[in-house]
C-alpha cells in the first residue's frame, strides 16, 4: 500500500473527519490515478484511507478513517447498500431521487440518482472512476434495476485529469423518461438534461412554492431561468392565473411546455421566452411590468470562494430587478446553487438587494436541497444549494 505522509500541522482538518487532503498539506508521497493510499501524519501515524488524484488540488478523498478497513469491493458494495437502503425508509413524494451524494454518503466523486427504473450515475473523480466497474455491477445488483446511464461531464473532471464520459454502462434504450414527482408528471432526457438529467435537488422548493401560491393566492407568476418547467407547473399547481417562464434554451422550454401539458393544464395560461433573463428584467421594470410571485434560480455563479465577489455582484443585481419587480404582498423565490457562496452571504447579498431596489421584505422560509442531499456534518462545503422565501412588504 503506497503512503502519503502530511506536513506537520496538516492532519487537523483530517482528525475532524473532514474527507479532502489538499496538495499543500502533503509532505511526500504518491500513487497511480484512483488507487488506494495510506494517509499517516508526519510522525506516521494513521489517518486515513483515500483515493489519490496526481492531478487535482484535492490530491486524496477519504474512503475510511477505520485503520482496519479494506478498500475492496466489499466495502463499496456496503456503502452503496447503506445509502440506498436510508433513502428507502424516508417515503419521499417521487421515483426521482438521489441515491448516492459524494462525500456526504461516505463515497466523494460519486452521484448516483434514480429516475424510475433508470439509474444514473456520475464519477467526477479518480477515485470512483477506477472502481466504476464494480461500482456498477454493485448498483444493479443492490436496486434490483438493468439500466445504468453514466453522465460523467461535469467539469470537476477536467480538474481530475479525466475525459468526460456519457453513454450506457449498463443495459439501454430510451434516454427521455417521466417521473413522478409530488403528484405531478415530469418528462427529462437523462442524456441531454443539465446534471443527471433533472435539479431533483430542488424538489421540496417546488413543493414549498405551490404552497405559498396557493396560501397567498398568488395570480401573476414569473419564472427566470425556468430550465423544463419545475416551478413552472408548480405554480400551477398552486393556482396561479399566468406563469411566465424565461429560459436562454429553446430545448428546455419545449420540454417546459410538454411539462405543463403532461399535468392537464392550459398552455394559454402560459408564456415561454427564450432569452436572457437579466435583460428580460430590464425589460420589464422598463414597460411597468410587476409580478405576484417571482422564482430566481440561476446557474452556478461561483463553483469556489475564489469566484465569490464576481458573483456576489452578479447575485445582487439580479435580486435587485426580482425585488423592484414585486408587488407588495409578493413572494420572491431566490436560489444559489454556487459552493463559493455561503448561508450567511446569500442572506447578505439579499439584504443588500432589497435595500438598492428600496424595497422592504423579510424571509419567512429558509430553503436548502432535499433530504436525499444531506450535508455531512464534517462536510459543510456539501451545503451548495441555498434558498430564501423573501416577501416584499412595502
Amino acid at each position: 500500500m503506497k503512503t502519503i505522509r502530511l506536513k506537520p500541522g496538516k492532519e487537523k482538518s483530517l482528525l475532524r473527519r473532514h474527507p479532502w487532503v489538499f496538495d499543500g498539506a502533503i509532505a511526500k508521497g504518491g500513487a497511480d490515478s484512483g488507487e488506494t493510499v495510506r494517509v499517516e501524519s508526519h510522525d506516521g501515524s494513521f489517518l486515513a484511507w483515500g483515493a489519490h488524484s496526481p492531478s487535482s488540488r484535492i490530491r486524496v478523498r477519504v474512503w475510511s478513517f477505520d485503520p482496519a478497513q479494506r478498500i475492496d469491493a466489499a466495502f463499496f458494495r456496503d456503502r452503496l447498500r447503506q445509502a440506498i437502503t436510508l433513502r428507502s425508509t424516508w417515503g419521499l413524494p417521487s421515483d426521482g431521487v438521489r441515491l448516492v451524494h459524494g462525500e456526504s454518503d461516505g463515497l466523494p466523486g460519486l452521484v448516483v440518482d434514480r429516475y424510475g427504473d433508470t439509474l444514473v450515475a456520475q464519477f467526477t473523480s479518480c477515485g470512483p472512476e477506477r472502481w466504476k466497474s464494480v461500482l456498477a455491477d454493485a448498483l444493479l445488483e443492490i436496486t434490483g434495476l438493468q439500466r445504468l446511464y453514466e453522465r460523467s461531464d461535469a467539469s470537476a473532471r477536467a480538474l481530475e485529469g479525466l475525459p468526460e464520459v456519457t453513454g450506457w454502462l449498463r443495459g439501454g434504450g430510451e434516454t427521455a423518461l417521466t417521473i413522478q414527482e409530488h403528484g405531478w408528471r415530469l418528462g427529462l432526457d437523462v442524456a441531454l438534461g443539465h446534471k443527471t438529467g433533472y435539479y431533483l435537488d430542488q424538489r421540496d422548493s417546488r413543493r414549498d412554492c405551490a404552497d405559498w401560491v396557493r396560501r397567498l393566492r398568488l395570480g401573476e407568476v414569473l419564472n427566470g431561468f425556468s430550465y423544463t418547467g419545475g416551478f413552472t407547473v408548480a405554480a400551477l399547481a398552486g393556482g396561479a392565473r399566468h406563469v411566465t417562464s424565461i429560459d436562454s434554451s429553446g430545448p428546455a422550454l419545449e420540454q417546459a411546455r410538454a411539462n405543463v401539458a403532461l399535468n392537464g393544464f392550459d398552455l394559454s395560461c402560459c408564456t415561454f421566452l427564450d432569452a436572457d433573463v437579466n435583460a428580460s428584467l430590464r425589460r420589464f421594470l422598463a414597460e411597468g411590468r410587476t409580478f405576484d410571485a417571482i422564482v430566481l434560480d440561476p446557474p452556478k455563479l461561483a463553483p469556489t470562494v475564489a469566484h465569490a465577489e464576481r458573483a456576489a455582484r452578479a447575485y445582487k443585481d439580479l435580486n435587485r430587478l426580482g425585488l423592484k419587480l414585486l408587488r407588495p404582498g409578493g413572494v420572491l423565490f431566490t436560489y444559489s446553487c454556487s459552493g463559493g457562496i455561503g448561508v450567511e452571504l446569500f442572506q447578505k447579498i439579499v439584504a443588500g438587494a432589497a435595500l438598492d431596489a428600496g424595497v422592504d421584505a423579510a424571509i419567512v422560509q429558509r430553503q436548502g436541497g432535499a433530504p436525499d442531499h444531506p450535508v455531512g456534518l464534517a462536510f459543510p462545503e456539501g451545503e451548495y444549494l441555498k434558498g430564501l422565501v423573501v416577501v416584499r412588504r412595502g
